[in-house]
C-alpha cells in the first residue's frame, strides 16, 4: 500500500479534510448512543441549570447578597457549555482506536489522504458536534435568562464564555486524538481520558473562583494559557501521528527491562550514535555506517570520551534550548525590577545601612537552622536543596511540556531581582548587593542552572516533536539519558563547587564588603 507523505500545512488540500469531517459527523449523528445525550444537554440541561441558578439566586437575596447571585449566572452559562464539550472526549476516543476495533480503520487509512489531512479531519469532526451542542446549549441557557429574568451578559463576558467554551473544547478533543492514536484499545483510551478531563474540571473551578470574585478581565488569561496549550496538543499530534504504527501497534504490554535496557543503550552511546532506536537494545548496536555501507563499531563508554566528545556534543544540540532559558532568565530579572518598582516596600524594610558583620559571623558559626532558607548552613545542605530543586523541576517539566522548569527558574531570579530594585530605590547601592551575596556562587551555581532547565525543558518538549525516526516514549528515554549525563557528569559537580563557594567564599565576601 502506498502511503502519500503528510504535507505541510500549506499544502493541505481541504477537500479530502471536508470529506473526512462529513463521514465523521455522518457516523456521529447516526449513533443514537451520542445524539440523545447531546439532545438532552443542548436543549434540557440550560432550563435546569436556569431553575437552580434561580432557586439560589432568590435564597441569596434573602441575605442580601445578591452580588454573589450576579456572578453565579455567567458561570451558569460557562457550566451548560461545558457538560457538552466533555462528550468530545467520548468521540476522540474512537476516533482511531475505535475504528481499529471495528475493523474499519484499514479502509479508512488506505484512502489518499496524507497524515496531516487524516488527523485534522478527524479532529475537527469530533469537535464540531460537541462545540455546536455547547453554544447551542449556552444560547438557549441565555434565552431562559432573559425570559424569565430579563438578563443578559455584557458582549466582554458573553466573548469570553464562548471563546473559553471552544477552547476548552479542542484541548480535549486534541489530547484525546493522540490518545486515541496512541493506544490499542478503547478501554485504555477510556482510563487514560482521565489525565485529560480531571485538569479541566479543575480548570472550571477556578474560572468560577474569577467569575464571584468578579475577576472577569483573568478569564483573558485564562483563554490565553488554553490557546497555549492547544497549539501544543495540535503539534504533537500532527508530529507523532503516523497511520502505519496505528495499524502495526498491537497489544500494549508494560516491558519494564526492555524500557531500562533502552534506556541503558542510550546513556552508554555517544549522541551522535544514537540515529537507530530500534537496534539499541541489542546486545551489538549498530551506531554508525560507513562509506562503504558497513556497520561501524560503536565508541566504548569512559568518562574522556564523555567529556572530551559526549558532553560538548549535548550543550551544542541543546543550544536552542539554552537560549529559551536564557530568554526566560532575562524576563525574570525585567519582572522584579518592574515589581520592585511597582509595589516598592515601606521605607526601612530592607536597608543594608546597618547591617551588622559581627551578627552576621555570630549566626554563621553557630550555623542556625533555618538561616538562609536552609535546614542549616553547610555544603551539604545547600548542595542536596539545590539538586532536589532541579531533579523536580525535570520531572515537573515532563509533565508540563517543560513549562513548569522554566517558571522554577523564573521565580528565584525574579526574587533576586526585585530585592535587587527594592534596594536601588532606598538610595542603596545594588551592585553591591549583588556582588556581595550572589555573584562568588552565582558565577557557578547560575550556569549550571541554567544547563539544569535547558535539559529539562528538552524533557517536556520532546513529547510535542520527538526526532525523526523516533516514537514519543522512545525521545523520551533518550532526553532522559541526555538530562542523567549532563546532570551526573557536569551539572553536580558545578553544584558542588557553588556549594562550597557558598559556603565559604560568598560570606567573607559579604562581611569585606558591608564592614
Amino acid at each position: 500500500m502506498n502511503i502519500a507523505l503528510s504535507p505541510s500545512l500549506s499544502d493541505l488540500d481541504g477537500r479530502i479534510v471536508a470529506s473526512i469531517v462529513r463521514r465523521e459527523v455522518r457516523d456521529s449523528l447516526r449513533d443514537w448512543r451520542i445524539i440523545l445525550p447531546v439532545f438532552s444537554l443542548t436543549a434540557v440541561f440550560p432550563f435546569l441549570m436556569n431553575f437552580t441558578a434561580g432557586i439560589v439566586f432568590d435564597f441569596l437575596r434573602r441575605y442580601n447578597a445578591v452580588i454573589i447571585g450576579e456572578h453565579m449566572i455567567p458561570f451558569g452559562a460557562l457550566v451548560v457549555g461545558f457538560f457538552p464539550i466533555t462528550f468530545s472526549l467520548v468521540i476522540g476516543l474512537e476516533t482511531f482506536v475505535g475504528e481499529k476495533e471495528r475493523n474499519s480503520l484499514e479502509a479508512l487509512l488506505a484512502t489518499p489522504a496524507s497524515d496531516t489531512e487524516l488527523y485534522l479531519g478527524k479532529l475537527l469532526a469530533a469537535l464540531l458536534l460537541p462545540v455546536a451542542s455547547s453554544i447551542g446549549g449556552i444560547g438557549v441557557y441565555l434565552v431562559s435568562l432573559w425570559l424569565t429574568r430579563a438578563w443578559l451578559p455584557n458582549p466582554e463576558l458573553l466573548a469570553q464564555i464562548f471563546l473559553l467554551t471552544i477552547l476548552e473544547g479542542l484541548v480535549m478533543v486534541s489530547g484525546a486524538v493522540v490518545v486515541s492514536s496512541h493506544t490499542t484499545s478503547v478501554r485504555a483510551a477510556n482510563l487514560l481520558a482521565s489525565f485529560i478531563i480531571v485538569p479541566m474540571t479543575l480548570l472550571l473551578q477556578v474560572e468560577a473562583v474569577m467569575m464571584f470574585w468578579g475577576a472577569y478581565q483573568s478569564l483573558w488569561h485564562v483563554a490565553l494559557g488554553l490557546i497555549v496549550v492547544d497549539v501544543i496538543l495540535v503539534r504533537a499530534g500532527l508530529r507523532t501521528f503516523n497511520r502505519e504504527n496505528i495499524l502495526a501497534r498491537e497489544l500494549g504490554q508494560f516491558n519494564p527491562h526492555r524500557l531500562v535496557d533502552l534506556w541503558l543503550a542510550f546513556f552508554r552511546l555517544a549522541p551522535d550514535e544514537q540515529a537507530h532506536p530500534s537496534q539499541l537494545a541489542q546486545d551489538r548496536p549498530v551506531c554508525a555506517v560507513d562509506p562503504d555501507g558497513r556497520p561501524s563499531a560503536c565508541r566504548p563508554f569512559s568518562l574522556c570520551r564523555v567529556y572530551r566528545h559526549d558532553l560538548p556534543l549535548l550543550v551544542v544540540r541543546g543550544r536552542p534550548a539554552i537560549a529559551t532559558t536564557v530568554v526566560v532568565l532575562i524576563a525574570g530579572v525585567a519582572l522584579g525590577l518592574v515589581l520592585a518598582a511597582t509595589w516598592p516596600l515601606p521605607h526601612g524594610l530592607i536597608t543594608m545601612a546597618d547591617f551588622n558583620t559581627e551578627l552576621f559571623k555570630g549566626r554563621l558559626a553557630a550555623g542556625t537552622p533555618g538561616w538562609s532558607l536552609l535546614p542549616e548552613f553547610s555544603a551539604v545542605a545547600v548542595f542536596g536543596h539545590n539538586v532536589r530543586a532541579l531533579l523536580l523541576a525535570a520531572l515537573l517539566s515532563v509533565l508540563s511540556f517543560g513549562s513548569l522548569a522554566l517558571l522554577l527558574l523564573l521565580a528565584p531570579i525574579g526574587i533576586i531581582s526585585f530585592l535587587a530594585g527594592q534596594i536601588a530605590l532606598v538610595g542603596e547601592d545594588p551592585l553591591r548587593f549583588l556582588v556581595a551575596f550572589i555573584l562568588p556562587h552565582g558565577i557557578v551555581e547560575l550556569p549550571a542552572a541554567v544547563l539544569a532547565t535547558a535539559f529539562a525543558l528538552r524533557l517536556g518538549a520532546v513529547l510535542i516533536a520527538p526526532p525523526a525516526g523516533f516514537t514519543a516514549g522512545e525521545g523520551l528515554l533518550q532526553a532522559l539519558a541526555d538530562f542523567v549525563k549532563v546532570f551526573l557528569f557536569l551539572i553536580a559537580p558545578l553544584l558542588l563547587i557553588a556549594a562550597l563557594l557558598e559556603i565559604y567564599l560568598t560570606p567573607q565576601i559579604v562581611i569585606w564588603l558591608y564592614r
